[in-house]
């Protein structure tokens, strides 16, 4: 049986935040509001937890989770190199609505389905998630919904799709805009070889930063509307 704290109640955000670390600790799901939309939480380093997401959600190895973080300093600790562009995306906007998509540390101990190598990786905003990330560590986080549905903006839409299948949902309210984060890929800022043409970042999916920020901040490195498209037809 699910539990549902009320993350506007001082009491019950404590008894919250109590049951979702032991949840997190012993290998189940959580609901958690962040600054983008809802998300269903995993331990990033249990095969075993990262999977019983990707089932209740239906989802395949082969759309693994993004990580939440609760410092800007773990990225190091989870990407293989974090260039100087990538330092800058961070500087603006995290905590925000930006995953950056780096080579995953080889040394890493884990298993988020089939990522190439890669982890995509967030820093959000807002008390309830950094405060949970800073005392469980790295989260394997997605959307809070059943693939193909719409992302949950609210700890009750989450429970109607996800049920039973999480052990304890935290609600925080409304989601405040309801709209998911912007996906960048920054790999081939790391993993072009000698001779090689220098490396752009690409947007994967548009969400709550937009390219006209991006471009602010990465200039010609952010690869231009034109180039994603031919990418996308060839």
């Amino acid at each position: 049986m699910s539990s549902i704290f009320d993350c506007g109640d001082e009491a019950q955000l404590l008894a919250g935040m109590r049951h979702a670390r032991q949840a997190i600790s012993r290998g189940e799901l959580i609901v958690m509001p962040t600054d983008t939309v809802y998300g269903v939480a995993a331990d990033a380093f249990s095969p075993a937890a990262v999977q019983r997401l990707l089932d209740a959600k239906g989802r395949g190895r082969d759309q693994p989770p993004p990580v939440l973080i609760g410092t800007k300093e773990t990225l190091a600790a989870l990407a293989e190199s974090v260039p100087e562009p990538v330092e800058r995306l961070v500087e603006a906007f995290w905590p925000g609505g930006l995953t950056i998509v780096l080579p995953a540390q080889p040394s890493l101990v884990w298993d988020l389905g089939e990522t190439e190598g890669t982890v995509a990786v967030r820093m959000p905003e807002g008390r309830v998630a950094l405060e949970l990330l800073a005392e469980t560590g790295p989260l394997a986080v997605s959307s809070a919904n059943l693939t193909g549905k719409d992302a949950a903006i609210s700890a009750l839409d989450a429970e109607r799709m996800l049920g039973d299948s999480v052990a304890v949902y935290l609600d925080g309210g409304l989601s405040r805009d309801g709209i998911a984060s912007t996906i960048v890929d920054a790999t081939s800022l790391v993993t072009r070889g000698p001779g090689s043409p220098a490396g752009v970042v690409r947007i994967l999916r548009q969400g709550a930063v937009s390219r006209e920020q991006l471009q602010e901040v990465l200039g010609e490195l952010l690869e231009s509307e034109e180039q994603g498209e031919a990418d996308g037809n060839s």
